[in-house]
């Protein structure tokens, strides 16, 4: 989403099947997708039917693309759906949270998957680029380690999952692989967007909290611990799918035009909560 007037050029959300992805695009569809309203919203999941039904309610310009995070076929066919300098905002939501899969496959997905989207779109991503990739408050909660960061920071690696479990990361364990996987995503954001930098574009990571989501609701239900969290926090409440899309938008907008390389904590306060905690 930018001011810059490109014919062809588009904005892609990527978990856009429901939850925060379709709010996402519900929010760009509503200022107009592409630079300068140029009509293209490029709707992606792993869920088609998911999202050629979102494309039908928004009607012109929204386009449904089946896209497996983990596949870089999938990946490169939707990069190549944008002519190189036209991608306006890339937005990724997609993700599996610990109730959803084994700490492998989430690992593959949370953290193997952005990488290799930032690498396709790379090549498409000009001066009017703002990218942002989903991480996740949980991120925030573990202490930096010297050792599984370096590994972290090598996320195509093939021996990606045996380095971590070398480091002392408990791979198998779904909260873990999910907290380690989406501290990956906030260093890769902040390591590439030097890169994008040069291209003229910005990359940027969003970390969620608790959020009203049917994802959300059932880790809600699976771990009551964050329940406890939410009313400890200063706004003592759930976050919505539409106030964190409202954010992404903000950060792909030209009013965030010097934001880059960083992450954005969306989360009610939850963190800071938790790291000071009332006496």
């Amino acid at each position: 989403m930018s001011d810059h007037s490109s014919g062809g050029a588009a904005d892609v959300v990527v978990g856009a099947a429901s939850g925060m992805g379709a709010a996402v695009a519900r929010r760009l569809a509503a200022v107009g997708a592409g630079p300068s309203g140029s009509g293209r919203l490029l709707l992606a999941d792993v869920d088609l039917a998911g999202v050629e039904a979102l494309a039908a309610e928004l009607g012109d310009g929204a386009e449904a693309h089946r896209c497996d995070l983990t596949s870089a076929d999938d990946l490169a066919a939707l990069a190549a759906a944008v002519a190189p300098g036209t991608l306006g905002a890339l937005v990724m939501t997609a993700g599996l949270s610990p109730t959803m899969a084994p700490g492998r496959r989430i690992l593959e997905v949370d953290l193997v998957g952005p990488a290799r989207l930032v690498a396709a779109f790379a090549p498409v991503a000009g001066a009017w680029t703002a990218a942002v990739l989903f991480a996740s408050m949980a991120a925030h909660l573990i202490p930096p380690d010297p050792g599984i960061d370096a590994v972290l920071d090598a996320p195509l690696a093939p021996s990606l999952l045996d380095d971590l479990a070398a480091a002392g990361v408990p791979v198998d364990d779904a909260g873990a692989a999910y907290a380690y996987g989406k501290r990956g995503v906030r260093r890769l954001v902040e390591r590439e967007a030097v890169d994008w930098g040069r291209r003229g574009a910005r990359l940027l990571s969003l970390s969620p909290g608790v959020i009203d989501t049917p994802m959300g609701r059932q880790e809600n239900e699976a771990q009551p611990l964050m329940a406890t969290m939410v009313a400890g926090s200063p706004l003592g409440r759930i976050i919505t799918a539409d106030e964190v899309a409202a954010v992404a938008a903000f950060l792909v907008s030209d009013a965030a035009a010097a934001l880059t390389g960083t992450d954005v904590l969306v989360d009610g306060g939850t963190v800071a909560a938790m790291h000071h905690p009332s006496v």
